[in-house]
């Protein structure tokens, strides 16, 4: 089967519905068994996932995954909005900006955005509605919030990108933390244009004295201890990724104890949402690998990339082609299922064009966020949408225009200056 008959099965299951995992298997058995037979097909994928299975590397995603349940399961979230709220709730928009910081710094600690947009809604949603901020605002800048829990390491997209691409993992959460926090400022930034753009009637409040706004940032003391041991032990060294994520994990799990939340029943739920999660994120993460193999056999990695050289573009040209062509994709399909789908077309590309590998994962996450808040597929906005079922979809897709805008920003940045994703991980 040749790729083009694949790549065009491949889509039409991907929009018939049909989950990605199964589709990334399908065609990549019924791919492979076309080309070298279906008994070495057969082989291919019993090896693939075995392997794949016994990886000690992938232990990492489950472990992440417990460490930012435990930090839900601790409370800690709402400490996190409370801190960012004292410092930021006397300036205009000052609670929307709050939201913005609480969802960067429980990101950093939790890794999943659509966690970080479920658990900011139910915190801040009925804070800024009380103060007179429209439903728009409110909602949007909560979906836009939770999208950076991709990109604030630890990130479980970079992960999958790393093995995908078999990078260093520790240098992609690295990488991470100056766009994470460029989009925490972008999102405050967008804030302030959103009330340019509607201006609304907000209730001003009060300027905390230092003293209160000491005393409400103790409560977060744990969660930026927590963040700064697991990227610290990776920066200098001490740890690994799949080391630091057991860590995180074990230190998460002694703070949840520590703050008197380690109960039976709500442990059992967290160890077994954990384990949910990490066996999808497998069979996806299996299918796309399995996929791979009928990526490099049928020559599609190959023969896109000698169109694209044949092109004589400049290499910004290719990249501003790869990111129009990602935001087209982000509209349509689920962040991770983009990731999974485009990382074997794309990276033999891009490390064809001298780009660094490392520089492009950040770049694909950062894409790959809008994917989170763009129609029709914005999955942090039918998250809150759950969360504030009394909100129509449209107004929250309108609340994030602004968002949007900045992040596209934050996108060209990127391109223009990659040493903001290279600063960190070049000076290990």
């Amino acid at each position: 089967m040749d790729w083009p008959i694949g790549t065009a099965i491949l889509f039409a299951l991907l929009f018939s519905g049909i989950p990605i995992g199964y589709c990334l298997t399908l065609i990549g058995f019924g791919g492979v068994a076309s080309i070298i037979g279906i008994d070495p097909a057969l082989a291919m994928i019993g090896q693939v996932y075995s392997d794949a299975g016994r990886s000690y590397t992938l232990s990492v995603v489950p472990l992440f995954l417990l460490m930012g349940n435990m930090i839900v399961q601790s409370g800690i979230a709402d400490e996190i909005y409370d801190a960012a709220n004292a410092w930021l709730r006397h300036r205009k928009g000052g609670l929307a900006m709050a939201t913005i910081v609480a969802c960067g710094g429980f990101g950093s600690v939790c890794g999943s955005s659509l966690a970080t947009a479920a658990t900011m809604g139910r915190i801040a949603l009925p804070a800024m509605r009380r103060h007179g901020y429209s439903d728009s605002l409110a909602t949007g800048a909560i979906a836009a919030g939770g999208t950076l829990g991709i990109i604030i390491p630890p990130s479980v997209i970079l992960v999958i990108y790393g093995i995908l691409t078999q990078q260093d993992i520790g240098k992609l959460f690295l990488a991470g933390i100056i766009p994470g926090l460029l989009g925490v400022i972008g999102y405050m930034l967008a804030v302030r244009l959103s009330l340019v753009m509607r201006p609304e009637k907000i209730a001003d409040l009060p300027r905390l004295s230092l003293a209160e706004r000491l005393a409400a940032t103790k409560g977060v003391a744990p969660a930026l201890l927590l963040f700064a041991f697991v990227l610290g032990g990776i920066y200098l060294g001490v740890f690994t990724a799949t080391e630091a994520a057991g860590m995180g994990a074990g230190a998460a799990i002694l703070l949840t104890a520590l703050r008197g939340k380690l109960t039976w029943r709500p442990t059992l739920n967290t160890l077994f949402e954990t384990g949910k999660t990490t066996a999808v994120m497998f069979f996806v993460l299996f299918g796309a690998l399995y996929f791979l193999n009928y990526v490099n056999l049928s020559g599609l990695s190959t023969d896109i990339r000698n169109w694209v050289l044949a092109l004589d573009m400049p290499p910004l040209g290719v990249i501003l082609m790869i990111m129009l062509m990602l935001l087209v994709l982000g509209s349509l399909l689920e962040s991770l299922s983009m990731v999974m789908l485009v990382t074997p077309i794309l990276f033999p590309i891009v490390t064809a064009l001298g780009f660094d590998p490392i520089w492009f994962g950040v770049f694909l996450v950062v894409a790959t966020e809008l994917s989170y808040i763009t129609p029709p597929m914005g999955m942090n906005v039918f998250v809150l949408r759950v969360v504030a079922r009394d909100v129509p979809i449209g107004q929250i897709f309108r609340g994030v225009v602004p968002f949007v805008i900045l992040d596209l920003l934050r996108l060209i940045l990127l391109i223009l200056f990659p040493i903001l994703a290279l600063a960190i991980p070049r000076s290990m």
